[in-house]
């Protein structure tokens, strides 16, 4: 593509500077993917390199160490109890001890189980019970207790291994300090660290604990379940156990097979439902939200107080309550059609819920009812930010009223607002709650691949995850799936919109 001077460029007309922004952007997208391919590479050299200086700094600290430092590869702790520093010394000690107290009793035990999963399954109804006078099911191996603390022990083994690092380093500084004449830390220092320049540690220690337990691992957890056969007939319990089956779920989901038992097509169809309900329920937000704040805050307009209050009673009302009673609303029997039909101005019920097309329209329309209160609340704040004597100074130049918005306000929102647009837009790629509430994912699209469950015409990935993980057949594996998949779809958008957002290439624009 021809390469423009700045003086050329002005020279185009905006209609021929719109076409060359979008051209290159696209072509652009390669040589981003390959910038991107040179970073990974660039970050495993990285890593490469600092596993090599980490284990030449293990060996040249064993070779030059003193016996308490020596001692301290095996007994985790040593060289710090020898040296005075008892807290330390304990806390690293008993880490240790811990730790092969819990692989003894336990951690060996769901480690040896986990490639397999579960060796003994249930017997139903094979042993008789003379209290009961019945036969009743005797229960052995259950795989979903072998895969998530098989995963814990993964885990506690890499925390070993960190904490033995830091034991390491802790013994050559010790020695260090020591060799230089300087004393070390005692007790009553570390103490008085913990709340005074480590302080920050101190309150992070308990969030971090919490994401790790409640995000990390539960993350890990599921993609490891999309590599087995975990669902309603192998909870891996109580009728039959689950095992690991590679990447034949991967194969099942993303191959094209004729007929309908197609998982590949109703993702297809579904994904390109989301990303449209995603775009528009984002963009119909924010700039008709962005309008009425502008128009609230507009000189002369009166009972501005009022006018955001009733705005944000619809924040106030919780979403199950006012979601469920648009839903009946709009539904056939619905107070909407109802009473167009009194007033004969239709002659039958409007499909509202029942047409594909109509559906989708209407969950977007009303979406922008529960979506404008809350950006007129946040654009309001931004927009009495921007310099009066800007927007004044651009009218006195001959600048409309359109073009002072194109020019100074959305420029300078945008910029502001840029991160939670892309927020925006991955939350509603997730918004269960609308969808659900108002359609539940209907209409039923009789179209759509017979193994994938009940698909309808307004389901989300994330409603359509949500079914085929409840009712008898309750397909976890293929959840599982779908969730890494909406993982990647979203990595890739974000990681695409957050390199050409104005908030991060112009940032000294608006310093």
């Amino acid at each position: 593509m021809k390469q423009y001077s700045d003086l050329e460029y002005l020279k185009l007309s905006k209609w021929h500077r719109f076409i060359l922004k979008i051209a290159n952007f696209f072509l652009g997208i390669p040589m981003w993917f390959a910038h991107l391919g040179i970073k990974i590479w660039t970050y495993i050299k990285k890593f490469g390199i600092a596993v090599k200086d980490t284990f030449v700094d293990i060996y040249e600290t064993f070779q030059n160490g003193d016996y308490k430092t020596r001692i301290s590869f095996f007994i985790m702790g040593f060289g710090s109890l020898a040296r005075g520093q008892i807290l330390r010394g304990i806390l690293f000690l008993l880490f240790e001890l811990v730790f092969i107290f819990y692989m003894i009793f336990a951690g060996a035990h769901w480690l040896s189980l986990l490639p397999s999963l579960g060796k003994e399954g249930p017997e139903l109804n094979s042993h008789y019970d003379p209290n009961l006078d019945a036969y009743v099911t005797v229960y052995h191996d259950n795989s979903f207790k072998i895969l998530l603390y098989g995963v814990l022990t993964i885990f506690f083994i890499i925390a070993l291994i960190y904490t033995w690092r830091l034991n390491i380093k802790q013994n050559k500084i010790s020695q260090q300090i020591l060799a230089s004449g300087k004393p070390l830390k005692r007790t009553k220092d570390d103490l008085r660290s913990l709340v005074d320049e480590q302080f920050h540690k101190t309150l992070l220690a308990l969030p971090t604990l919490g994401i790790f337990m409640f995000t990390v691992l539960p993350m890990v957890f599921m993609i490891l379940v999309a590599f087995t056969n975990y669902d309603g007939a192998h909870n891996g319990f109580s009728n039959s156990l689950f095992h690991w089956v590679g990447l034949d779920n991967f194969k099942t989901m993303l191959t094209w097979t004729s007929g309908g038992n197609s998982y590949s097509a109703a993702f297809g169809e579904i994904l390109v439902w989301t990303l449209i309900w995603a775009f528009f329920a984002t963009f119909t937000n924010y700039f008709l939200g962005m309008f009425v704040a502008m128009m609230i805050n507009k000189k002369g307009i009166r009972l501005k107080k009022m006018w955001r209050m009733i705005l944000i009673l619809t924040i106030a009302i919780p979403q199950f309550i006012s979601l469920l009673y648009v839903s009946k609303m709009f539904a056939v029997n619905g107070i909407i059609n109802g009473t167009l039909m009194k007033w004969g101005w239709i002659q039958e019920p409007l499909p509202f819920w029942t047409n594909p097309t109509w559906a989708r329209v209407t969950v977007i329309i009303i979406n922008i009812w529960i979506g404008i209160p809350y950006l007129m609340l946040i654009t309001t704040g931004i927009l009495m930010n921007i310099p009066a004597d800007l927007l004044e100074s651009a009218k006195i130049d001959g600048a409309n009223a359109f073009q002072q918005y194109t020019k100074i306000t959305l420029p300078y929102m945008l910029f502001i607002t840029g991160p939670y647009l892309l927020t925006s837009f991955t939350a509603n790629m997730n918004n269960f709650n609308v969808i659900y509430l108002l359609t539940a994912g209907g209409p039923a699209n009789s179209a759509a691949s017979s193994a994938a469950g009940s698909v309808g015409f307004t389901d989300l990935l994330i409603t359509w995850l949500f079914k085929i993980t409840t009712g008898a057949e309750s397909q976890y594996y293929m959840a599982s799936i779908i969730g890494i998949l909406v993982f990647v779809v979203v990595a890739l958008i974000s990681l695409i919109v957050y390199s050409v957002l104005p908030s991060v290439k112009n940032e000294e624009d608006f310093q």
